[in-house]
């Protein structure tokens, strides 16, 4: 079986988060689904880079979730949710995929 990337995983715990929370009406379940995928992407940073690099990642994991709440406000809700899925992907890939 082929490995997803830690960039598709992170990118896709951010945007497919929003969208459970936004279709469903169920803000925890959207929830849920960030932090499972935070926690595969997680993993996957740690074996692949490093511990160092693993908290690194998931700072701006969780800085980009946070941030695009405030985002939100400027840009709406999906801009917001694209623009930090494209700015954390793009981390992830250069500090632990590109490796692999």
């Amino acid at each position: 079986m082929a490995k997803v990337p830690s960039a598709v995983v992170a990118a896709s715990g951010l945007v497919g988060g929003y969208g459970v929370a936004r279709w469903t009406k169920k803000r925890q379940l959207g929830g849920a689904v960030l932090a499972v995928a935070g926690a595969a992407a997680a993993q996957q940073w740690r074996a692949r880079a490093g511990g160092k690099a693993a908290g690194a990642l998931t700072a701006a994991y969780v800085a980009g979730f946070a941030g695009s709440h405030p985002l939100a406000r400027k840009v709406g809700a999906w801009p917001a949710v694209l623009g930090v899925a494209g700015a954390v992907a793009p981390a992830s890939w250069a500090v632990a995929d590109r490796r692999a």
